[in-house]
């Protein structure tokens, strides 16, 4: 009874939050392993990670269905990967480098990996705060344009996470699958409108042909 009184947007809003949750218990009684930072670091990374791909599939999804209600939990989906980032981000730097920033700044030039890292992360940022209406509004026609730099993110994070990743390569694998399926679908869709658009826009040539008709027929 209580569940059907919650509407779906509170519904994701709350089911998003339950891996932090399932985080901090574990924080509280000890559970994240031999490594607690490390494995703090590396859950929130999975985290966002998993979050930006299900935002990457709400475009498929609502071509499939035409449910155009959807880009409301895209939009959601795309903060709370950027959220799961930021933690991620604050992690590395305040408690597992101390705040340290020459250390941070050594790290980065030596680990080729945490380029991309910083850069999807940007990338994220950059598109998180662009979120709001009023950016939508303020950008136009360059909100899209710019939004579809989470493909370019996407990537950056796949090479990120294979670099730092040592041993099994299976879920980062994984993860390149699923986003190359997007890939490929977003380049079919595009591809299939962009040949419906030369139909339907005439050339010169039937131009002048249609007019030559019309005189005939006249």
């Amino acid at each position: 009874m209580v569940l059907r009184n919650i509407k779906p947007y509170t519904l994701c809003f709350s089911i998003c939050l339950l891996p932090l949750l399932g985080i901090i218990i574990d924080m509280l009684f000890g559970n994240l392993g031999v490594d607690p930072i490390l494995s703090l670091h590396i859950r929130l990374g999975d985290w966002s990670l998993r979050l930006l791909w299900l935002t990457l599939c709400i475009t498929p999804l609502q071509t499939v269905t035409q449910w155009r209600g959807m880009s409301q939990y895209r939009k959601m989906l795309g903060l709370y990967a950027f959220f799961y980032a930021s933690l991620h981000v604050l992690v590395y730097l305040w408690m597992d480098q101390g705040l340290v920033w020459s250390a941070i700044t050594r790290d980065i030039i030596e680990s080729s990996y945490i380029w991309f890292g910083l850069i999807a992360f940007l990338l994220i940022f950059l598109l998180a705060i662009t979120t709001p209406l009023i950016m939508v509004k303020k950008l136009g026609k360059n909100w899209k344009k710019l939004h579809r730099y989470i493909y370019i993110a996407s990537i950056a994070v796949i090479i990120h996470y294979y670099w730092q990743l040592k041993g099994n390569m299976a879920e980062p694998l994984f993860y390149l699958l699923i986003l190359t399926l997007l890939l490929a679908f977003r380049l079919a869709v595009w591809f299939k409108n962009r040949k419906f658009a030369k139909l339907m826009i005439p050339t010169t040539r039937k131009i002048k042909v249609l007019k030559a008709e019309s005189l005939t027929e006249d």
